[in-house]
């Protein structure tokens, strides 16, 4: 009955699915309100933290970007160092000769 509750808020939205605050109005609809407000709390818990996680890992994908970055630039550098020091070692040669 609880379900059906919150599945008739769902569709009354348009919505094949359920979501927190059809549940929490089919909960009030049924005098479980002494449950709503405590579950509301919980919910903004949950998502403050799954947000949080979140951005954690956002900043740790970022941070470990541009250290890929660096490094892949530092190899380049070294490419070209080397490429410069091959060159003028050949001019070196040709000027010997």
């Amino acid at each position: 009955l609880f379900l059906t509750s919150a599945n008739n808020f769902a569709m009354k939205g348009k919505r094949k699915t359920l979501n927190a605050g059809d549940v929490l109005s089919a909960m009030e609809e049924m005098e479980f309100q002494r449950f709503v407000a405590p579950l509301k709390e919980s919910l903004e818990v949950y998502r403050r933290e799954q947000k949080g996680k979140k951005e954690a890992r956002r900043d740790k994908d970022k941070k470990a970007d541009s250290e890929e970055q660096d490094k892949s630039r530092e190899e380049e550098n070294d490419d070209d160092d080397e490429r410069m020091e091959e060159e003028e070692q050949n001019e070196e040669e040709e000027v010997d000769n």
